[in-house]
């Protein structure tokens, strides 16, 4: 298999982090103005400084019970952005935050290990002071999710979705046989090596899924163009993190209300050995399939999954 379709056919599970270190230069320009202010108008946006000193950029739109959103591998909080604008305009307070390392964060040296990439969630939850929140995490977003709450527990957090999750592992291993295999997830890395900007436009089609026409070639370019402001040393960091983490021990610590939706197309986090997984491992959580859709869901399936956010935000409250 050439680079470009072991790509194509794995990358798909990358959109999902501290195995490796990322490079980088801190900017402490970034670092202006308390870390809780809130700028007027409806798309708010701030720096908070987590608990090693990195400057993580948020946005915060709209007022209400708060909402917050944590990103799948290698995207920022514009990822959310259909989610955020619409879920703000119906009375919710939306909160996405670039994940450290990527986009408008700072890049520090280290931490890019699910301890520290959980403290840097806590430091947006604490620093807003925000209490009953809908936690929403997507691919590796959800592996920070459930490390946040396995170490923080839900004082400030009051129920759970998780998207498309990489839970409770995605390594192939005697008892999860059906996982990806070691030595493939070192080709994939390999492939980034080569031609990171080839190798992510191909494999776009997998990951919104098919028929590729439900998605403009604009929105996949967009997509693209967003992974590649993750800077390489970063993006391999993160992968080598949540592809080798085991999850197990922080799932079975869900103790809040939890939504698992997934596609039954989903070949970057296959439904089979994450999302029907994890719902067996969280007591009492609900699992909706979408059939036919993919691992980009935000996208695809934007008012379905907007209507199934803020209906389990209200009715779970």
């Amino acid at each position: 298999m050439n680079r470009r379709n072991v790509l194509a056919s794995g990358m798909s599970m990358f959109a999902g982090a501290a195995a490796g270190t990322a490079g980088g230069t801190a900017l402490s320009a970034r670092r202006a103005g308390p870390a809780n202010t809130r700028a007027p108008g409806p798309a708010a946006a701030t720096f908070i400084t987590s608990r090693d000193g990195t400057a993580l950029f948020c946005r915060d739109w709209g007022e209400g019970a708060p909402i917050v959103f944590a990103s799948p591998w290698a995207l920022g909080s514009d990822w959310w952005e259909y989610q955020m604008a619409d879920l703000a305009a119906r009375g919710m307070r939306c909160i996405a935050y670039d994940r450290r390392g990527q986009d408008r964060s700072e890049q520090p040296k280290g931490g890019y290990d699910f301890d520290t990439l959980s403290d840097d969630l806590a430091a947006v939850i604490g620093s807003l002071d925000l209490r009953g929140v809908t936690l929403v995490g997507q691919s590796m977003g959800g592996g920070e999710a459930v490390r946040y709450l396995s170490r923080y527990g839900t004082a400030r957090v009051a129920r759970l979705v998780l998207i498309a999750p990489i839970t409770p592992r995605v390594l192939k291993s005697t008892d999860n046989p059906d996982g990806f295999d070691p030595a493939f997830l070192v080709k994939v890395r390999a492939a980034l090596c080569k031609d990171r900007p080839g190798n992510i436009g191909a494999a776009a089609p997998a990951f919104f899924g098919s028929p590729a026409n439900t998605v403009s070639a604009e929105m996949m370019q967009w997509w693209a163009q967003m992974l590649l402001r993750c800077p390489l040393n970063v993006m391999l960091s993160l992968h080598h993190a949540f592809t080798e983490t085991d999850f197990t021990d922080d799932v079975r610590a869900v103790r809040c209300p939890t939504l698992i939706i997934q596609g039954d197309q989903d070949t970057s986090t296959p439904l089979e050995f994450t999302g029907r997984t994890t719902a067996k491992l969280i007591s009492g959580s609900r699992l909706q399939i979408y059939e036919g859709a993919a691992h980009g869901l935000p996208i695809t399936h934007t008012e379905r999954l907007n209507e199934d956010l803020r209906t389990f935000a209200n009715v779970a409250a």
